[in-house]
């Protein structure tokens, strides 16, 4: 017989599967149907339970999306953390952009649900939410390797690689027409940034403007 603790463990474990099947159900039904295309109806009969179950472990359908959306940052956070290759820093940064746009690429749902506002009036919580801050801050680490630390900078860099992602997840599904161009837009975005030393003259001999003091 079950002491009452043993009874709260197997009653939190059954919780924690019910719970876990239904965001795998989830999954399987946007890959297949697009994020609009999940119904609490449709994710039952998927999940094989039935739609007030579903209510038993989420209050809504943007608490679905919620879970599956942290679900999603934290599998993009470990991913971008696992260690790379060789330690030059240029190619730490293209090989930082590849694993990115490989993670979104896999699954255009995922994509869409981590990046994409396409689910009218749904925000992740916090919690959800910190996993992708995370996953930012191993870009801004390959960045800074690059001595590239500027914010205008950095949101250039997630504009450059994000576009390329979406382009690729958009146009081309499967291929490789965007993500082909990643180690030719680093080097570009790199030769941009890069910061341009001062003129021996400009800085022995200042203009009159720049010696006023205002």
């Amino acid at each position: 017989m079950m002491n009452t603790a043993e009874i709260v463990d197997w009653r939190e474990g059954r919780r924690r599967s019910a719970h876990d099947a239904i965001i795998v159900a989830a999954w399987s039904l946007v890959s297949e149907e697009g994020l609009a295309g999940l119904t609490l109806r449709d994710l039952a009969h998927r999940a094989g339970i039935t739609a007030p179950t579903v209510y038993a472990y989420f209050d809504s359908k943007n608490a679905i999306f919620d879970a599956m959306f942290g679900q999603a940052a934290t599998e993009l956070a470990k991913r971008m953390a696992e260690p790379f290759e060789g330690d030059d820093p240029r190619e730490v940064l293209v090989a930082i952009a590849r694993r990115f746009s490989q993670f979104c690429t896999e699954s255009p749902a995922r994509y869409q649900l981590l990046f994409q506002r396409s689910i009218p009036g749904f925000e992740p919580s916090p919690e959800s939410y910190s996993p992708a801050v995370r996953a930012l801050e191993s870009a801004r680490e390959g960045l800074s390797l690059n001595g590239i630390t500027e914010p205008r900078h950095i949101d250039m860099w997630t504009a450059l690689i994000i576009g390329l992602t979406d382009q690729q997840v958009s146009n081309d599904p499967g291929g490789d027409r965007w993500t082909r161009l990643i180690d030719e837009s680093v080097a570009m975005f790199l030769a941009h940034c890069e910061p341009t030393p001062p003129s021996r003259t400009s800085a022995s001999h200042p203009t009159r403007t720049q010696g006023i003091q205002t």
